[in-house]
């Protein structure tokens, strides 16, 4: 989309077309309100089956096709994403607000994404097993799941969706995938290339509207095999209650967010610490599902570490991510602010010290969008409501402790079991920590921000359903299935 003002349309079969209700919505910028980015459909049901029926037609066509086949549209879509990584990244930051080195980087996280999956396309086999009697080959092949629903969230709105559909294509699978309505130009800006790689009418259909409206049929629509979503806890749980009572079996992987605790113990190097927590908590502006909420900090060195940490986030830029120079960008919506703010209001309420921020920046320029300081609390107990509820936002929650035990104790006692991080340089703690953390990701002097790609994403608890991993080669666990095959002869 070259205009501001240009219509985005559903593509649903190889074909560009306007929602049944004849309704669209706009998409704004958060830094800067007075944007308008592109408008796109608001669709209805209908709109939603007839691209699950797409889905369905073009499946065996599509799963007939060689994986090396399916792999090479892969790369071609990775060339052409690098070719264009500085338009992309300009999009993504424009839409949701990251700054550009953080779009770049995700930007970059996808291009990756496409070239790994693409490699696996030669990879996905089978085994071969002894037989029982002479004369007979046991061997097992595997084969795409069917038809993909793949919901995807507005925080990171090109990775998220590359780390789904690049597995599920190269499987075999068909796809039909609604993006967040608060991202859907970047989203539409990818299926747009995959179309230019290559993808086959039908194998990809791309819806946009409101989640309420046509969420339900995302993920009952009667040709479903499979759903793969990200997002908040509230919907994940409410899709696995609407898929309990569907008629069709159908797998569904849900990842749901993180309430994550990085753990600074009386060992730490304090600079890094500080560097480490500054990253976690305020890079992509606390809008990260692995972000730390939670600082978890030896009662010894407590006070040092809250005095360098609020002069290091004190020093944050804030701004328009198109800027030189600009560290944490705005909130991804209205809603966002507004939710950031009833957190910050409810810790100031429950007793929480507020050490820095708590506030909108003063003046013009940051009226124009959704901006919001960077915010720290200390005092903070388990069992405040900030210190226990997902923020989502740049409000860091600082609680201490007596001991390692203590620290393990408060970091796994929340619903949420997605990463977790220690800073130490004592092996023993840093063991300690990684064999009792009751979640899917631990991190030793690392953010708890920032995954391998070739490594297993998921978490335990609410932060997952906790069937089938993504990313690395486990994703194809969760897109393919085994065949076994008996042969006499």
């Amino acid at each position: 989309m070259n205009s501001q003002l240009e219509t985005a349309k559903n593509l649903i079969g190889g074909s560009w077309q306007e929602s049944a209700s004849g309704q669209t919505f706009h998409d704004v910028s958060p830094a800067d309100t007075s944007k308008t980015l592109g408008i796109f459909q608001l669709s209805e049901n209908s709109d939603v089956q007839a691209a699950f029926e797409s889905a369905r037609a073009s499946f065996a066509k599509w799963s007939g096709t060689s994986p090396v086949e399916r792999g090479k549209i892969l790369f071609k879509a990775a060339e052409l994403l690098a070719a264009e990584i500085d338009k992309f990244s300009r999009i993504l930051t424009t839409e949701e607000g990251k700054t550009l080195q953080e779009s770049r980087g995700e930007v970059q996280r996808s291009i990756d994404l496409f070239r790994f999956y693409a490699g696996q396309g030669a990879r996905l086999r089978g085994d071969t097993y002894p037989a029982s009697t002479p004369r007979t080959l046991l061997y097992s092949t595997r084969e795409g799941v069917g038809v993909i629903s793949i919901l995807t969230p507005w925080n990171f709105p090109i990775a998220i969706p590359a780390w789904k559909i690049a597995p599920a294509l190269v499987s075999g699978n068909t796809v039909v995938f609604k993006p967040a309505s608060k991202t859907p130009l970047i989203a539409f800006e990818l299926v747009n290339l995959l179309q230019r790689a290559g993808i086959p009418a039908g194998v990809i259909n791309f819806i946009t509207g409101s989640g309420r409206k046509v969420g339900d049929e995302m993920v009952t629509n009667e040709n479903i095999d499979a759903i793969s979503f990200t997002g908040s806890y509230e919907v994940g749980a409410h899709i696995q209650e609407l898929r309990g009572s569907a008629a069709k079996m159908a797998r569904i992987q849900l990842e749901m967010g993180g309430k994550n605790p990085t753990v600074v113990d009386e060992h730490a190097d304090l600079a890094k610490a500080v560097q480490l927590v500054t990253g976690s908590a305020f890079g992509l502006t606390g809008q990260a599902c692995t972000a730390t909420s939670r600082v978890i900090v030896h009662e010894k060195i407590a006070g040092e570490f809250k005095a360098k940490l609020v002069e290091r986030v004190s020093k944050l830029k804030v701004g328009n991510g198109l800027e030189d120079g600009i560290e944490m960008g705005p909130a991804a919506s209205e809603a966002e602010l507004k939710k950031d703010l009833k957190y910050i209001e409810i810790g100031n309420k429950e007793g929480a010290k507020l050490l820095l921020g708590g506030n909108r920046p003063a003046g013009d320029y940051f009226d124009r969008g959704y901006y919001i300081s960077p915010t720290i609390f200390s005092d903070v107990t388990p069992d405040m409501t900030i210190a226990r509820d997902e923020i989502f936002g740049p409000v860091l929650s600082i609680l201490e402790v007596r001991n390692l035990d203590e620290a393990i104790e408060v970091a796994n006692d929340t619903e949420f079991g997605l990463t977790s991080a220690i800073v130490t340089n004592n092996l023993d703690a840093a063991l300690e920590f990684a064999q009792r953390s009751n979640v899917g990701i631990v991190k030793v002097n690392r953010t708890t921000p920032g995954v391998e790609l070739q490594m297993p994403f998921g978490g335990v608890k609410h932060s997952s359903s906790d069937t089938f991993k993504e990313q690395g080669e486990e994703a194809i666990e969760f897109y393919t299935r085994k065949k076994a095959v008996y042969v006499s002869y």
